[in-house]
């Protein structure tokens, strides 16, 4: 018995598999896998885990690089009713640690690359049971789920009780600052987050470059099966491997953070056929005007979005191709079925039917985040007369220099425009008299001889005196989330500081 009646991403798979079983759902390195294979793996490896003793609401972790393997045991755990958690597949062991034991598994499922550090894992943190998702060992001790070592005469898995609002993921967020938290998603809200509606032009078939430990990636997969369609992952995310995939797989869409455009921007076009692009999207960071100009003119037969959102929220806001020209410097408007507004002192809120349901056993967490049904992203947003919003900084990254505030961002986006500067940061360093400077952290252009009266120059009649750097420092690299390419700001001060 189906419950064709809930909103199950379970459903999901089973749906496909009648109707297009040989429909290629994911296709990674010149691999693909249809969804008749996906969703009957997905039993075996569900009444595997099933005899493992797993059941509805017990936390799997997986550990493993992105590989066409993980499917299977997502679809797995969801079938189950059990709760599928991802870890950082560049985490170390003692950094996994504290997650796991937070998340209280009740199983850690590995890839081969991370078996030896699942079982230094298992002597640091409390996992009850270890279990590999391809291959084989020799060690009792670890279970095998390899949906080729698993024989199918248990048929179709179907967990009756399942309900849509139990919980469905869990995704440990980094941010820009501060500790993990896991982000607990609904089945609801995942399949509300990737549904395209009922009038589907045509199969969406999206290359990903995103690691399948991150929310994105695996919003990004189902939304391309809620029309039936492909996902076509890349890793790592090099521009001539994406571009290549689009060429291959004939792709529509294509999202990339924008760190990951410019280095497309950079390729030679002429060696690819991007022509069957309809979708180029963006979003995650800032996306300077430039980049999008460039976009248009690289793909000018794909439509720029930009998205605005996060793990917690989903698409918060959009802004579509053809108000891009219009609202330089937008994330756009609520996207469907989202409410806006600002707080008193600014901050971005969101509501809608798809936002998180909290964070895993950290409830006064939750309730800082979460008042009345909204959701406070910790944005500061600004609104313009036809309800456009822009992000103008972050509350904890907020600068207060000599009683002013000074949002990192909109110094940035002045002083990336300064001759030398290559990348670039703005954050706050303590001082004993003005309580933090404005302090600009640099990688330089090669061969620039780039100074801080140089930068304090180039801000002239664009910003306000108490906003101008009274500090500079030159680095090689700055410090970013391995996703979604944000500066770890907090990191980057400790530091400086440590420098010091």
């Amino acid at each position: 018995m189906t419950n064709s009646s809930q909103l199950l991403i379970s459903e999901l798979f089973r749906r496909n598999a009648e109707v297009v079983p040989d429909k290629v759902a994911a296709w990674m390195a010149g691999q693909s896998l249809t969804y008749q294979a996906l969703n009957s793996a997905g039993d075996r490896i569900a009444w595997a885990l099933h005899g493992l003793g797993i059941r509805r609401g017990d936390r799997v972790a997986a550990w493993a690089d992105t590989s066409l393997d993980v499917l299977p045991l997502f679809a797995a755990v969801t079938k189950l009713g059990a709760v599928y958690a991802p870890l950082n597949a560049r985490l170390s062991a003692p950094e996994a640690a504290p997650i796991v034991d937070m998340a209280r598994i009740k199983l850690l499922v590995t890839d081969t690359a991370h078996l030896e550090a699942s079982i230094e894992l298992r002597g640091l943190a409390n996992v009850p049971a270890l279990a590999l998702l391809s291959g084989s060992t020799e060690d009792k001790t670890i279970s095998k789920l390899d949906p080729g070592l698993l024989n199918d005469d248990n048929g179709v898995y179907v967990e009756g009780a399942l309900n849509e609002d139990d919980p469905h993921v869990i995704f440990f967020t980094s941010g820009s600052t501060g500790s993990p938290k896991g982000v607990i998603l609904s089945h609801r809200a995942n399949f509300l987050r990737s549904y395209q509606g009922v009038f589907v032009a045509e199969p969406e078939i999206s290359v990903c470059m995103f690691p399948l430990f991150h929310m994105a990636g695996f919003t990004l997969a189902m939304a391309a099966w809620q029309t039936r369609g492909e996902i076509a992952f890349v890793e790592p995310p090099a521009a001539d491997a994406l571009l290549d995939a689009v060429e291959q797989r004939k792709a529509n869409r294509l999202y990339c953070i924008p760190a990951v455009w410019n280095r497309i921007l950079a390729t030679d076009h002429d060696q690819w056929d991007t022509s069957s692009l309809r979708y180029i999207d963006t979003g995650t960071s800032a996306t300077p005007v430039e980049l999008l100009e460039a976009l248009k003119e690289r793909f000018p037969q794909s439509l720029l979005r930009i998205y605005y959102g996060s793990t917690e929220v989903g698409a918060g806001t959009v802004l579509l191709d053809d108000e891009i020209p219009r609202k330089p410097g937008s994330v756009g408007l609520p996207a469907p079925g989202v409410d806006l507004k600002l707080s008193g002192e600014g901050e971005v809120l969101l509501r809608s039917d798809y936002l998180t349901d909290g964070y895993f056993d950290a409830p006064d967490i939750t309730a800082q985040a979460m008042s009345d049904g909204w959701f406070h992203t910790g944005d500061i947003g600004a609104l313009d007369d036809e309800g456009y919003l822009s992000i103008v900084g972050r509350m904890k990254e907020i600068i207060r220099s000599g009683g002013e505030s000074v949002a990192p961002t909109e110094v940035e986006s002045v002083l990336r425009g300064c001759d030398g500067v290559g990348d670039i940061a703005v954050v706050g360093i303590p001082d004993n008299q003005w309580g933090e400077v404005v302090c600009a952290v640099v990688i330089p252009e090669v061969g620039s001889k780039l100074t801080l009266e140089q930068l304090q120059t180039h801000c002239e009649g664009k910003l306000a005196g108490f906003k101008k750097p009274r500090r500079l420092e030159l680095v090689e690299e700055l410090p970013k989330t391995p996703s979604t390419g944000q500066v770890q700001r907090l990191l980057l001060v400790e530091k400086i500081m440590g420098q010091g």
